[in-house]
């Protein structure tokens, strides 16, 4: 008998938390890349249609496989063959879809960056945790978000939980101490948007980490430089990274 503990959580529900969409993506997300992907798309799949079906299902079946490409055709926006964050919050029946709130004032850069100085007044980089419970509740009042102390507080752990990375309880703005002015910023976007497409992917992404990392004098640790990208990407639309997006992350100020 399979052991309770592994078992996928939350599938089975008519509509998810917050906190517990975090826990469906951890579990999935087994190598904690970022996305959900190979065999762990098989499983995710494969647990999905037994929760919704509530009888268990035969991977080794057609049928199976060709449920799983309409499945993938439907909700992999930007085709890759895999599943991130932001494609699986149109997946899974979520009651107050909070992660894709939060992504919409990422690409409102001036408001997020508005709420973002007023509670890190000494420009450190980083919100305590108990700062950013009213961040958060700056940001769901301008989106006019009706939450009560409850759901504030489950926001606040599900957004620490996603970009805590060290886990010392402080949300950080992501490459803090590398960043650039408008004018640097318009001229390293222009660099790697390589195709001019008008986004960055993750690909460009990496490559344009690892040469910030290396002339900011920085050591490159592979570990946290995956850990940036992710949680940079989890911003991304579809994994397209746009200039919105990236400005939060490397600029001073928001670019007028």
């Amino acid at each position: 008998m399979a052991n309770k503990a592994q078992q996928p959580p939350h599938l089975h529900l008519a509509e998810v938390t917050a906190t517990q969409f975090l826990d469906i993506w951890k579990h999935f997300d087994a190598d904690g890349n970022g996305y959900i992907e190979g065999k762990e798309l098989e499983n995710f799949f494969r647990e999905l249609e037994m929760a919704r079906r509530g009888a268990g299902v035969d991977p080794t079946n057609p049928t199976f496989r060709e449920n799983m490409k309409e499945f993938m055709q439907k909700f992999d926006k930007n085709k890759d063959g895999r599943i991130e964050m932001s494609e699986l919050a149109q997946i899974l029946p979520t009651e107050e879809n909070f992660l894709l709130c939060f992504r919409q004032f990422v690409s409102s850069s001036a408001e997020f960056m508005a709420a973002w100085r007023r509670y890190d007044t000494d420009r450190s980089g980083y919100i305590e945790a108990n700062e950013l419970k009213g961040f958060l509740s700056d940001l769901l009042e301008k989106a006019n978000r009706h939450y009560d102390d409850q759901k504030l507080h489950e926001y606040t752990q599900t957004i620490l939980r996603m970009f805590d990375l060290n886990g010392d309880g402080k949300l950080v703005s992501l490459l803090s101490g590398v960043k650039l002015n408008s004018e640097q910023f318009n001229a390293i976007f222009t660099y790697y948007d390589k195709d001019g497409n008008g986004y960055i992917d993750e690909q460009e992404l990496e490559a344009l980490l690892r040469d910030l990392y290396q002339k900011n004098k920085k050591d490159v640790d592979p570990e946290s430089l995956t850990g940036y990208k992710k949680s940079i990407m989890s911003l991304s639309d579809g994994g397209k990274l746009y200039r919105g997006e990236l400005e939060i992350v490397l600029c001073k100020d928001p670019l007028v």
